[in-house]
């Protein structure tokens, strides 16, 4: 029976352990009832200091397995969110197309029910999935191994004094491989969402844009989506590290460690909806030019300068996509969390690493 017992608790997540009940003696968890007493009248029932022990064995930091659980929840991240925005990603990119049709966020809903039903608000779901499932692996993966390997460089003390340079660093590294993988499918995305009748999806989009343009033409936008992505990555991830490490200095008077998973969670959507604001406003001007590019063939950045103007290119669609990424960058963060707790691992930042001392 005890063999059974410890074989269910391995697989219990570690953010269900509870130290608040039962007792411990000499620093080690006593065994929890997982039956009920015999002197109890509730049969079928758990004592009521039931406890459920961490397992012994958690996931190294920085082994394959760490990096496997980081990019697991970089795809759970980033493709779920971005796939529950559909609705609002065709609005935003209708808007950026023709403002002249798709003027107010209200009315860009009205016309594209109107004129698409139900069904148009969920155009280009697939390629959605795909995509942003392939870029979150990347995007978190890589971003946790270039955050390690720039460190290294640099060593403790420095890594710990420019933490902020190994932030950008290691999320620009990550986003450069992340957008190769998302940008076929971007392609596919936006011509599916901004012109009724191309395609109906994915399975015949893709192959419509090969026959026509080459398989160069599912890379056309991969300059301006570096150029959106970059920024954007950059300042979501070193603007999250630093309000989050700054909300558990200056804002919760107990240190990290000590919280709940609960409070650590909510940290993480409130560092992630301020660091997914300034994402919007950096990465703006490209996010319209990626969808010009993607949606007028032949047409250029100059093309798209000429007609949307530099105004147009910082503020159309910028309402909408400030509260779109704020959200999703919250969520993002909080699932992302939320997986690395659940497999044994800490949530991400909340303290600098400490210097090395000088001898």
């Amino acid at each position: 029976m005890a063999k059974n017992e410890n074989s269910c608790q391995s697989l219990i997540p570690s953010f269900l352990y509870s130290s608040s009940v039962g007792s411990r003696n000499g620093g080690v968890l006593q065994q929890p009832k997982l039956w009920p007493s015999s002197n109890s009248g509730d049969h079928g029932v758990l004592s009521e200091n039931f406890v459920i022990p961490a397992p012994m064995e958690k996931i190294e930091m920085y082994s394959p397995t760490f990096y496997m659980a980081c990019t697991a929840g970089g795809i759970l991240s980033c493709g779920l969110t971005h796939t529950a925005i559909t609705p609002l990603d065709v609005v935003k990119c209708n808007m950026q197309i023709d403002p002249s049709k798709y003027k107010t966020i209200s009315s860009g809903f009205g016309v594209l029910l109107k004129e698409q039903g139900v069904r148009g608000f969920f155009r280009g779901w697939a390629p959605t999935l795909l995509g942003y499932s392939a870029q979150g692996a990347c995007k978190y993966g890589f971003y946790e191994f270039f955050k390690k390997y720039y460190s290294d460089i640099a060593g403790p003390e420095y890594a710990a004094k420019y933490k902020t340079l190994v932030y950008l660093a290691g999320s620009a590294s990550a986003e450069i491989i992340a957008d190769v993988a998302l940008c076929p499918m971007e392609a596919v995305k936006v011509r599916v969402q901004t012109q009724p009748g191309f395609a109906r999806g994915l399975a015949d989009g893709m192959p419509k844009i090969v026959r026509a343009q080459g398989y160069s033409g599912l890379y056309k936008g991969i300059v301006p989506l570096w150029g959106r992505q970059i920024p954007y990555t950059m300042m979501k991830f070193a603007s999250f590290e630093t309000i989050v490490e700054q909300i558990y200095k200056n804002v919760i008077p107990t240190p990290k460690d000590q919280c709940s998973k609960t409070l650590q969670l909510g940290v993480s959507f409130a560092g992630g909806y301020a660091a997914g604001i300034l994402c919007s406003i950096v990465s703006h001007p490209a996010d319209n030019l990626v969808s010009f590019l993607n949606n007028a063939k032949g047409a250029t950045a100059g093309d798209a300068i000429r007609q949307l103007g530099v105004w147009g290119l910082f503020t159309r669609g910028l309402p909408l996509r400030l509260f779109m990424i704020g959200t999703l960058t919250g969520a993002q963060w909080v699932i992302y969390d939320a997986f690395k707790v659940f497999v044994g691992l800490p949530t991400t930042g909340g303290a600098a690493p400490a210097p090395v001392a000088k001898a």
